[in-house]
């Protein structure tokens, strides 16, 4: 159902996921860019940043007649919850990182409370700007039933002059913002269309 003129757009609400636990990680400013954008003249999105960094490994041994630890059970209802997931993912041997795919793989535990959510990738690296993770999160995607946009791709090169990033690992380049909000707006309007609010 389309907006009425002049009506502020259906709020979506977005859980970002960074594959990093490094400090000072490229790919959790990312994440804070995108909050920021969303909080300025982006309308219609908000996003919370997931902390994945206190979950376990998963091993079955934990999970107890249906029931998963409690910082398990806390991830899992964040990401039912949310309309639409941002992945912030660094590549590592060509691949996801090692908490991104435990987060990933506890969240599939029955019940998938990935399945049917709409999704988006961004990452920064070096030359091909952590590319390939994406490329391995979306098979792994097919299998969850994410949904990903596939226009437009975010691949940062975080190394190349001018610098991207400040040495807190803010995003300050302001051409990578630009590209950084295409990707919301592509993640909010696939969003609505696929909730049937567009």
């Amino acid at each position: 159902m389309a907006a009425a003129a002049g009506a502020s757009p259906p709020v979506i609400n977005v859980a970002a996921l960074s594959g990093s636990l490094r400090k000072g990680s490229y790919h959790n400013g990312l994440i804070r860019s995108a909050i920021e954008l969303s909080k300025g003249d982006l309308q219609g999105i908000q996003i919370e940043y997931i902390d994945i960094s206190a979950l376990p490994f998963l091993n079955t041994d934990l999970e107890e007649k249906g029931r998963y630890p409690p910082e398990v059970e806390a991830f899992r209802s964040k990401i039912l919850l949310a309309d639409s997931i941002l992945f912030a993912s660094p590549e590592y041997n060509y691949s996801v990182t090692a908490p991104l795919k435990n987060a990933i793989d506890w969240a599939s535990r029955p019940p998938n409370v990935w399945a049917g959510k709409p999704a988006a990738i961004v990452s920064a690296g070096g030359d091909f700007g952590g590319g390939r993770s994406h490329y391995h999160l979306r098979q792994i995607g097919v299998y969850l039933d994410l949904h990903f946009i596939n226009k437009p791709e975010f691949f940062l090169h975080a190394f190349q002059p001018p610098a991207k990033f400040d040495s807190d690992g803010n995003l300050i380049d302001e051409n990578a913002k630009n590209k950084l909000k295409a990707i919301l707006l592509s993640l909010q309007a696939f969003t609505l269309q696929l909730q049937g609010r567009s």
